[in-house]
């Protein structure tokens, strides 16, 4: 089995904090969202992993030390790591042929830019599989039609008439994704565009045409991570799911003195509390130091500095200095508020 990871998207919607950070590189809960992503994968399929291809945009900004973190990644999963780069941004479906060399045999297909709670068994008798998750709001996203045998027939963006509540979250499975590549192929050569754009859902619909079987997979949890707001919800959902699997969220080596921290927080290595209550739902990089401050449902980066400060729903950058009475924030990297 492989995993593709097309991420070169730069994260726009995301910004401070995507200006200097790729946004699958973005931590919640301590840890990159793309590492979650492919570890959640994993545990799904519950079986061995050959190969993770990951697919990044220019090198100036997806450089040595995030291929290194991705290469450790699949490393420590047991599979090969292989790097492709999509230097012109052409949509999804241009992404993933970008990683051609590598689409053949069984193979899931995730974009990194959400993450998600499942638990259930890959239907392997399909020719494809799309993860879904069911919605209350189904005109607001893709969902898939099904017919009567609960077989996917048709896939409809953003639909004016109910259709279904099951909303496509980015994830694919193809038992075998040349398939897909052909299809992919064929649309890129006869210029197949869609909002500008080459889109996997028009190599999908080419398959379906050709009577594909593509059955659903529905999560649990579907969590974006796609602006400020959602990704700090995303850290406070992930944040209980760590908690109720027993997960350890505190470092062993932090200093703290006169202050408390509020369940469920992480608290990474070498970080300084004085005078302070962080928690519940905070995360706190490494190396930071908090001083004088009450810090909650906030996602504080890497070596930061916080003084007098009373933070709810703020995300702050790696090496930013806060120091103020503001509440609701979002500063980027480098960046100073005295």
């Amino acid at each position: 089995m492989k995993i593709i990871v097309p991420m070169a998207g730069r994260g726009s919607r995301l910004r401070p904090h995507t200006l200097t950070v790729p946004k699958p590189l973005i931590p919640v809960a301590g840890k990159p969202i793309v590492h979650r992503l492919v570890e959640d994968i994993v545990g799904v399929l519950n079986e061995d992993i050959d190969e993770i291809a990951f697919i990044l945009g220019d090198p100036a900004f997806f450089g040595e030390e995030v291929v290194e973190s991705l290469k450790t990644l699949a490393g420590n999963l047991g599979a090969k790591p292989t790097i492709y780069r999509q230097l012109d941004p052409k949509g999804t479906g241009h992404a993933i042929m970008c990683a051609k060399e590598s689409l053949s045999g069984p193979a899931v297909i995730a974009y990194a830019d959400t993450l998600i709670r499942a638990d259930f068994d890959l239907e392997k008798e399909a020719d494809a599989v799309i993860w879904t998750k069911k919605v209350a709001n189904p005109e607001a996203y893709g969902v898939v039609n099904l017919n009567e045998k609960n077989e996917i027939i048709e896939l409809v963006e953003k639909p004016n008439e109910y259709v279904s509540d099951q909303a496509v979250i980015g994830i694919y499975y193809f038992k075998e994704v040349s398939q897909l590549k052909d299809e992919l192929q064929y649309v890129l050569d006869n210029h197949i565009i869609n909002g500008g754009e080459y889109q996997i859902n028009d190599g999908i619909k080419r398959m379906m045409a050709n009577g594909k079987i593509f059955k659903t997979g529905t999560v649990d949890e579907w969590m974006d991570c796609g602006n400020k707001e959602v990704t700090i919800e995303t850290n406070r959902k992930m944040l209980g799911f760590l908690t109720k699997a027993n997960k350890p969220l505190v470092a062993k080596h932090i200093s703290c003195e006169n202050s408390k921290i509020v369940a469920p927080s992480f608290i990474g290595g070498n970080v300084i509390l004085k005078n302070s209550t962080v928690g519940p739902y905070a995360s706190i990089g490494e190396g930071t130091v908090i001083e004088d401050s009450s810090v909650k449902n906030s996602i504080i980066q890497a070596h930061a500095t916080i003084k007098n400060a009373k933070l709810d729903n703020a995300m702050i950058g790696n090496y930013a200095t806060f120091d103020g009475n503001f509440t609701s924030v979002s500063i980027g990297d480098y960046s100073e508020l005295k």
